[in-house]
């Protein structure tokens, strides 16, 4: 399957999940109308941390196709869109289509993203419990009762998403096998962002 890229370091989005996005920068409204005007999907895949600075950076090989779900344009011709996570894909090759905006085909049997099975009680707990104490951490609020009304698909996605993790773990849950797999991951990186506020060198940025 060919599917237009968007590299956007620092934004994951998973299946089933939704991602929040503006549009501003001219390749990517291009993509956008013609994504629009074609089957309504796009790649969100993550740049190498190590290639940021370049023009065309080198991209991790694994992202996740993403359904326009919700489109607002703006006078200025920037948008706001919000996608839904549709499949998790392994890039083969990028494929010129005359567009200032890259092209890709994937993989899309690459993973097995069907409905995951459960967490296991604690590993909920456990979660939620790490949840908290990084919120309290980072000093936010956050409305903890709705957060336990969440699936644990949802949960662990959306924590996934929000957190202010560096670009290769939030890479690494992206390509977890498994939710459960995830979730410890998940808490592991919660702990360990916990422990490294006040140090300016484990410090991971938001992007």
């Amino acid at each position: 399957m060919h599917v237009p890229l968007f590299p956007l370091a620092g934004a994951i989005l998973f299946p089933r999940t939704q991602l929040p996005l503006h549009i501003f920068e001219a390749r990517y409204r291009d993509m956008i109308r013609d994504a629009v005007d074609g089957h309504s999907h796009i790649g969100m895949i993550q740049p190498l941390a190590a290639e940021l600075d370049k023009e065309r950076p080198a991209l991790h090989a694994v992202g996740c196709t993403g359904e326009i779900v919700g489109l607002e344009e703006l006078d200025d011709g920037r948008f706001n869109i919000v996608l839904n996570g549709t499949r998790r894909f392994r890039l083969l090759r990028e494929v010129d289509r005359d567009t200032l905006y890259r092209n890709a085909e994937v993989d899309l049997d690459a993973f097995d993203d069907g409905e995951p099975a459960p967490l296991g009680l604690a590993q909920r707990s456990e979660v939620e419990r790490e949840a908290r104490r990084l919120g309290d951490a980072l000093g936010l609020t956050v409305d903890w009762n709705a957060v336990g009304r969440l699936d644990d698909e949802m949960l662990v996605n959306a924590i996934g998403q929000v957190a202010p993790f560096d670009i290769s773990a939030k890479q690494a849950l992206l390509e977890a096998q498994s939710l459960d797999t995830r979730a410890d991951l998940l808490v592991q990186l919660m702990q360990f962002l916990r422990l490294s506020q006040g140090s300016a060198e484990l410090q991971p940025t938001l992007q």
